[in-house]
């Protein structure tokens, strides 16, 4: 039931996902269309705008989901430029929720998506089983890779000192505090990552910061560093402003861990070794 065949390609939805170089998935529209057994371009489009109004009603971004794309392919002797998207996870589903349900392999598809939703449910609940470290490690992940992309969008808008990009940020949500402000406080060793040493819930608000920075940079169309990096800030500040008006506690005032993520892996890799060493020497 998890495939999206079609007679000549009868390849699965997952085989035909890409990876950009920020480590984000993302599918493209004309082997989609392959996927989902549409022989024209055009008609396929059409399911494509019923799955932007989908977007759209359900107050979700489009640009977060459908990127326009243009492309160069050869037929015959000449080059002709073609339209495409770009699509997430979540445009494909929509896709397959608006396309001809008496095809087999939309019905399948719906299937697919139903049976991935019900596993990402599976995988909240598994989320409230994990230990605070190993939610530290998740999110500190997720951290990772969204400052990376937000990196990448500040660069195309302009930003070259990046020291003082990202210390707005912090500034904005740590109430006039900068990088080294923060590692000063935690008091941490030369070196040392202050990310590494944020416990979830610390973790979870720079997470946010970073995704609705890079939204904003995007949605607002912003350019130059002067007011990329004021926007940085003011993301910032809402986030900080949130947190009070829902009565949580200031990311300054959150406790940090004994332990950063870095000597925890150190721990389990050494671990590791003593238990291997403990099975050779039975």
């Amino acid at each position: 039931m998890n495939k999206l065949e079609n007679k000549t390609e009868s390849k699965t939805f997952e085989e035909i996902k890409h990876i950009d170089e920020y480590g984000n998935e993302y599918w493209e529209a004309r082997e989609l269309q392959i996927a989902l057994d549409y022989v024209e371009w055009r008609k396929f489009e059409g399911v494509i705008k019923k799955a932007k109004s989908a977007c759209i009603n359900s107050q979700n971004d489009i640009s977060d989901h459908f990127v326009d794309v243009d492309k160069k392919v050869r037929t015959g002797d000449s080059i002709r430029e073609i339209s495409d998207y770009y699509l997430t996870r979540y445009a494909c589903y929509l896709i397959v929720q608006n396309g001809d349900p008496r095809k087999k392999v939309i019905a399948l598809g719906q299937t697919y998506f139903a049976v991935q939703t019900r596993k990402q449910e599976l995988s909240e609940q598994e989320y409230e089983l994990l230990s605070e470290d190993e939610k530290r490690f998740y999110h500190r992940k997720i951290t990772k890779q969204g400052n990376k992309v937000l990196q990448n969008v500040a660069w195309e808008a302009g930003v070259r000192n990046f020291d003082q990009f990202h210390n707005a940020g912090y500034k904005g949500l740590y109430g006039g505090e900068t990088a080294d402000d923060i590692f000063k406080r935690k008091r941490l060793r030369y070196r040392e990552d202050i990310l590494d040493n944020m416990g979830s819930d610390e973790l979870i608000a720079n997470s946010f910061r970073i995704s609705q920075t890079k939204q904003k940079i995007q949605n607002k169309k912003i350019q130059g560093e002067t007011n990329v990096k004021n926007a940085h800030y003011q993301v910032g500040k809402k986030v900080r402003k949130t947190i009070k008006e829902l009565g949580g506690t200031m990311p300054e005032e959150l406790p940090t861990p004994k332990k950063s993520l870095k000597e925890l892996e150190k721990e389990k890799k050494r671990l590791a070794v003593d238990s291997k060493v403990g099975l050779n020497d039975e």
